[in-house]
This record gives C-alpha cells, sequence and structure tokens, in this order.
C-alpha cells in the first residue's frame, strides 16, 4: 500500500506522486533544453552547425547505450537509486559542458554524452518507480499529469528560454540544467524498492526481460506499430514540414503553427484520458496513434494552412490517447520485477529507430520525391496500428476482464 495515496481521490493529493512528478518534469525540461541551448549556442557562433550535429549525436549515443543498462539496474537494485545515481551523473557533466563548449569539441561530446547516458538511465526507472508509488487505479491520471507537464514545458519553455538568452550567456543556461538535473535526482521518493536479484548476468538478465515482454502480445504488436509511427509520421514532421512550409506556402509560419498546434492538442488529448476509461482502452490508444498518420497526409495535398494546423493538433491528441493508456498497461500487466527492462526495451525500440527516420528520409526524398515518401508515411501511420490492432490482447491491452 502506497502511504500517502487514498483510493478514490485525486493522485494529485499525495506527496509521494508530487515529489515523483516534480522530478520526471525537472528530468523533462532538462532533456528538452539541451538541443535547445545548444542552438543558442550555435546563434551566438559559439558552435557551429556541425559541431552541434556532433554534440547531438553524441547525446543519442548516450541515450541508447545507458537505457538497456538502466533497464537491468533498476530491476536489480531500488529504482530510486538509479534516478538517483542517473540524476548526479548528467548534473556533474553539465558544468564540465559549460566550460568546454566552444573550447574543446571533444571534451563537449564526452559531457553530452554523459548527460544523454543520465537521461536514458532515468527514463526506465521513472516508469518502474510510478508503478510502485502509485496505486492501480490511480496511475492513468498520474501518467496523464506526467505528459501534461511535458506539453506545457514544450510549449512555454522556448519563449521563457529564449529571453533568459538575452540576459545570460549559454554557459549559465548550461548550469541551470545541472540544476534540474540535481531536482530529478534528490526530490523522487523512495517507493517500495522492490527488486528483482536473479544472480544471472546482465545479457541474461536483459534476455529474461525480452522475453516477459513476449509473454504480451498486445505489447510487441502495440510496440511495433509506435516504432512504425515514430520513424515514419516524426521523420516526416522533421524533414518535409520544414520544406512544405517554406516552398509550398512562403512562410515559416505554418511550420511554428504546426508544432503548436501539435502540442496543444497533445495537452487536450492528456487532460482527456485522465478522465476517460474507453471500454476498449487497447483499440481506443491504437485508433489515437493512427491519427497521426494525418500529419503527412496534410502535407502531401495542397490544402489551406489551417489544413495543416487541424491535422497537426489531431495528431498531437492523438498521441497522448496512446501513450497514456500504454504506460499505464504495461505497468499494469508486466511482472513488476521485470518493468524497469521491459520500458527499457520499449524506449530502445521506439526511441532509437526515430535517429534512423530521420537519417534515411532525406535520401529517400531524393531518390523517390517527398510526394512518394509522404505516402508511404501516411500509409505506413494508418496501417501499423490497425494490424496491431489485430492482435486479440490489444483490445484492452492485457487479458480480457
Amino acid at each position: 500500500m502506497v502511504p500517502d495515496t487514498v483510493r478514490g481521490t485525486s493522485v494529485l493529493r499525495s506527496a509521494q506522486f508530487l515529489r515523483l512528478w516534480t522530478a520526471t518534469t525537472a528530468s523533462g525540461i532538462a532533456t528538452w533544453a539541451l538541443p535547445f541551448v545548444l542552438g543558442l549556442a550555435v546563434l551566438s557562433r559559439s558552435l557551429t552547425a556541425v559541431e552541434l550535429g556532433v554534440l547531438l549525436a553524441a547525446r543519442t549515443a548516450g541515450f541508447l547505450a545507458a537505457v538497456p543498462i538502466s533497464g537491468v539496474l533498476a530491476d536489480r537494485y531500488a529504482r530510486r537509486r538509479v534516478v538517483l545515481w542517473s540524476g548526479l551523473i548528467s548534473a556533474a557533466a553539465a558544468p564540465v559542458l559549460a566550460a568546454s563548449v566552444g573550447e574543446s569539441l571533444v571534451l563537449s561530446a564526452f559531457a553530452v554524452a554523459v548527460m544523454g547516458a543520465g537521461q536514458g538511465a532515468c527514463r526506465p526507472a521513472f516508469q518502474a518507480l510510478t508503478a510502485e508509488v502509485v496505486e492501480g487505479d490511480q496511475r492513468q491520471q498520474a501518467n496523464a499529469a506526467m505528459t501534461l507537464s511535458v506539453r506545457v514545458t514544450t510549449l512555454v519553455a522556448p519563449g521563457l528560454t529564449a529571453l533568459l538568452a538575452l540576459v545570460v550567456n549559454t554557459q549559465v543556461l548550461l548550469l541551470g540544467i545541472g540544476a534540474l538535473w540535481l531536482v530529478a535526482a534528490l526530490v523522487p521518493p523512495a517507493g517500495t524498492g522492490q527488486v528483482s536479484r536473479s544472480g544471472t548476468g546482465f545479457a541474461a538478465e536483459f534476455l529474461d526481460g525480452v522475453r516477459e515482454a513476449r509473454r504480451h502480445p498486445w505489447f510487441l504488436a502495440g510496440l511495433g506499430a509506435l516504432t512504425a509511427v515514430i520513424a515514419t509520421g516524426y521523420s516526416a514532421t522533421g524533414v518535409v514540414l520544414p520544406l512544405v512550409s517554406r516552398d509550398r506556402y512562403g512562410t515559416e509560419a505554418v511550420l511554428a503553427g504546426a508544432l503548436t498546434a501539435y502540442t496543444l492538442g497533445a495537452l487536450a488529448g492528456a487532460l482527456l484520458i485522465s478522465r476517460w476509461r474507453p471500454r476498449a482502452a487497447g483499440w481506443t490508444a491504437l485508433a489515437g496513434l493512427a491519427l497521426y498518420g494525418f500529419a503527412p497526409l496534410s502535407l502531401l495535398l495542397p490544402v489551406h494552412p489551417f489544413v495543416v494546423l487541424a491535422a497537426y493538433a489531431v495528431a498531437g491528441l492523438g498521441i497522448e490517447l496512446f501513450n497514456v493508456p500504454w504506460f499505464t498497461a504495461t505497468q499494469r500487466e508486466v511482472d513488476p520485477g521485470k518493468l524497469a527492462r521491459v520500458s527499457s526495451l520499449d524506449f530502445l525500440l521506439s526511441y532509437g529507430l526515430a535517429p534512423v527516420g530521420l537519417a534515411l528520409i532525406a535520401p529517400a526524398i531524393s531518390a523517390f520525391g517527398a510526394t512518394a515518401v509522404l505516402v508511404a508515411c501516411t500509409a505506413i501511420c494508418f496501417a501499423a496500428p490497425a494490424l496491431a490492432a489485430l492482435t486479440p490482447s490489444s483490445r484492452d491491452f492485457g487479458p480480457r476482464r
């Protein structure tokens, strides 16, 4: 029993959850802020565009390397301890990056890779810690509250950071990111401390998590659909949307408006799913994921700019209708002693393959044309969730009750 959570009341009344929410929000802001602040360093000529690319690649490499390792560690030791050390490592790397950015690319890349590793290490641990801190019937509301903080940050933080950049330099902003990681490390509650120590090696424990994931057909089907949508739909957003905004509409306002509409739609989706309990939760979530297909579809057709904005708002709404039930079901159905490893597999595939999609879509446009690529992205975004829904256990993201 979680001491500060009372069944039937709002999860926001739990001191344990508020500490967890504060920590995850701090880590989310720090994660978002790093590439944005480094981009500001390019504008101030502290970095070149090539150096920025190297640093972002190093960050991604650190993230991908740490995710599977942390999944095993967070199931082997107390999740709170994994979050603590992940946050402290990222916080320690911040002053190193602040001192080396614009001076030593090698040292900067090392510091950024360490911060990426800290980000990757805390994600599975936070997922598992949520299951320890929050009662089962309140986890959907808790996951919605966490994603709301991420979306509000995405909406508000760029303007605030740009304003801060007028009065402080890049080094101070990077130190601020380090302070956020300290909050993420020190604030979370202890949780129940449930761990699973099999006594086997790292590889064997990770494969044990893979076997646990395979025990849930709905998880494999949903993860496949999510990975396909992120690798194609997100890539269309990242590469084709700026080109369409410039070449078809002659303004960057469509790009900015579409990204803002996406965030507002995601906020609406998180608010909706925090209260809504659909009967076929899995099918509803997969239908929400399929809504992302309207984003590349709107770029394919010569429509009014407001249609593009509406399509991205619908895509944002749908992605949260998927994310919140997906996280909640994983926390509910997966063996608690293997939850971090299964969550690490989720992040490793869905987010890990996103850079691959971004890397391939530009050459694909050069080889086949933007129209063919957008048709393919649209078809995959609609078809992948529909195919996942054919898995019997996907109806409720778990055995029928």
